[in-house]
């Protein structure tokens, strides 16, 4: 039974004390894939690094993260271009839109994005999104950029079933984590409308720990946590779960 964490951030300083531990409790547990996400480029090296260390269990993405979208995101974006060119990453992001902390960059966001999906086209990649109180600005590029050559995952998933339903219609998976365990997280409520072809599991850790570890640090281990929640709203056991989301896994990344 092998559980496919598509978005965790095992780079994170959050893990610096214990990484080595962290990745093997997750591996021990079934989770043995790990997708990592990009945040901007003064994480590359550590990305690199944890490659080095796990090269059967990680796999790289690359990208500008939204809420890093600052005055220097030409810089940024010329070394996303720089490293897409080198050498092979599994997909382009989490590129997206996010307005919740501060709404100064949306020109900029919404230049990046738009480009991040064109690079994503020419190397034939996912994209992985990240949209927070972005939903239309989201869709509104998506719409822009629709065609074969679009797809990826919609990552953190937290939106209302007809902009579930939306997102899939650009070819978009869903990515469930933690808030699907959370009292108010409001997927749980219609999330076995949608087929689970288009459903992967995630962590996003350290963020967004599900219940019962809500408020602490987010580990890939509690993928578990997740799955567990999916088998109970799609009434199938845990190792079907594992199956068909680490199938979609693959039909996204292409590994």
């Amino acid at each position: 039974m092998i559980f496919t964490d598509t978005h965790t951030h095992l780079y994170s300083e959050a893990f610096n004390e214990d990484r080595g531990e962290a990745i093997q409790n997750a591996i021990d547990k079934g989770v043995e894939r790990f997708f990592i996400p990009a945040i901007d480029s003064t994480y590359t090296a550590s990305m690199l690094s944890l490659e080095d260390a796990y090269p059967d269990n990680v796999f790289l993405m690359m990208g500008l993260h939204p809420t890093h979208v600052k005055e220097n995101y030409h810089v940024e974006l010329l070394h996303i271009e720089e490293m897409l060119a080198q050498r092979k990453f599994y997909a382009v992001g989490e590129i997206g839109i996010d307005l919740f902390w501060d709404k100064t960059f949306l020109k900029e966001q919404q230049y990046a994005f738009k480009h991040q999906i064109q690079l994503a086209k020419k190397y034939k990649l996912p994209i992985v999104i990240h949209c927070r109180d972005a939903f239309d600005e989201v869709f509104e590029i998506l719409e822009e950029e629709k065609g074969d050559d679009l797809y990826g995952i919609f990552h953190c998933f937290t939106g209302t079933l007809e902009q579930a339903r939306l997102a899939i219609s650009y070819n978009m998976k869903l990515g469930i984590g933690g808030v699907v365990t959370f009292k108010n997280g409001k997927i749980d409520k219609f999330l076995n409308e949608i087929n689970l072809k288009h459903i992967v599991l995630e962590t996003d850790a350290p963020y967004l720990a599900p219940t019962p570890f809500r408020g602490k640090r987010n580990e890939s281990a509690y993928l578990i946590n997740v799955a567990e929640k999916l088998a109970d709203i799609y009434n199938k056991d845990v190792k079907e779960i594992a199956e068909i989301t680490t199938k979609n896994s693959i039909d996204v990344f292409g590994v």
